[in-house]
């Protein structure tokens, strides 16, 4: 899309000042209150243009307008000045992680505090985690006339124990039989697919042993699923409440619901989870694809603790401040990373 200096500047200007105001704009406004050099009647004329454009909308029968989504996709891809923090907002940061680093659940909501103190909206950060369990091999083990142990090993060489109670336990030659055919279906197949896929599978090749495949994989379906969860931790959920645009009160109750749904969380920090590390996303409106979460904007990135990998996400009104935002997110993840390099290298 091209625009010329003119439009560029006027949208700037309505987004610029809808941030701070959280009021529609008109042409009179803006010709008083930036110089723009431009009488106010080139501004109107200029502004009905940016609205046939999807840029800005009229929220109602004032003058006034606002921006759109689009519109501030368009700031945020374009218009948008880098900014960089105030010393002690830096300081303030650095001394939170640096204080905090062995303790990484603690480090995790004292992060999420401190962000949402500084930039007034609402942060969810997930915990430091590896990848998706995948299982690498299981053996079966006899322990008594009536259990076995399932010893799981995982891709990165955590090992899980498991007690399976069974009616009769068979002779070690069979278990040892049963374990060799799962290991090798088990390299076939993603974690994922346990109970959907591979236990059809077994069942035609282990016809009579329908009780330990079940059981079996069960436990792995357990154990890989209580390996991927994932905590959370929120803070300034009630600073929605400071916005005018969630004056109504169900509106505010639809941002409750979705942040106390931990899916909803899920697929929020999770969306685009190939992204680059360190690299920030901006999802503004619609673009985060939550219903209830249509008229906010979340700002995220990833963060590293050794091999594992956690979000920061910060989710206010589309009208938030951008730049800041980005600013802060920038700023602790730099102090996360630079912790750990330091404290890896001795």
């Amino acid at each position: 899309m091209h625009l010329n200096e003119r439009k560029i500047r006027i949208l700037e200007a309505i987004v610029n000042d809808y941030i701070e105001t959280a009021e529609p704009i008109g042409s009179r406004t803006i010709a008083k209150k930036y110089d723009l050099g431009i009488s106010s009647a080139t501004i109107r004329n200029e502004m009905s243009d940016l609205e046939e454009l999807g840029l800005i909308v009229q929220p109602h029968t004032s003058s006034g307008r606002v921006p759109s989504s689009k519109g501030y996709r368009l700031y945020v891809d374009r218009l948008m000045n880098r900014r960089e923090l105030t010393k002690e907002q830096s300081d303030f940061l650095q001394n939170i992680i640096s204080e905090n680093i062995n303790q990484i659940d603690y480090l995790m909501k004292q992060t999420a505090k401190a962000l949402s103190a500084m930039t007034k909206y609402t942060t969810v950060v997930s915990e430091p985690k590896t990848k998706k369990t995948s299982i690498k091999h299981i053996q079966l083990v006899p322990l008594d006339e009536k259990s076995i142990a399932a010893v799981i090993v995982t891709e990165n060489k955590e090992i899980k124990n498991h007690i399976i109670k069974l009616e009769a336990v068979p002779e070690t030659d069979a278990l040892n039989k049963i374990s060799n055919i799962i290991n090798n279906i088990l390299k076939k197949y993603p974690t994922e697919q346990i109970m959907e896929d591979i236990s059809i599978e077994l069942d035609q090749e282990l016809g009579g042993c329908e009780e330990i495949i079940k059981k079996v994989f069960s436990t792995v379906f357990d154990a890989v699923k209580d390996n991927d969860e994932v905590d959370f931790y929120t803070s300034g959920v009630n600073n929605i409440l400071d916005f005018p645009e969630f004056s109504d009160i169900e509106k505010a109750k639809g941002i409750f619901r979705a942040l106390e749904e931990k899916q909803i969380l899920i697929d929020i920090l999770d969306r685009n989870k190939d992204c680059a590390e360190n690299q920030i996303q901006i999802l503004i409106g619609d673009e985060n694809n939550t219903e209830l979460l249509k008229e906010c904007s979340i700002i995220k990135t990833k963060y590293t603790v050794g091999n594992a990998v956690g979000t920061i996400g910060i989710i206010g009104p589309t009208r938030m401040d951008y730049a800041q935002t980005v600013a802060v997110l920038n700023a602790i993840v730099k102090n996360i990373n630079d912790v750990i390099k330091a404290l890896s290298g001795g």
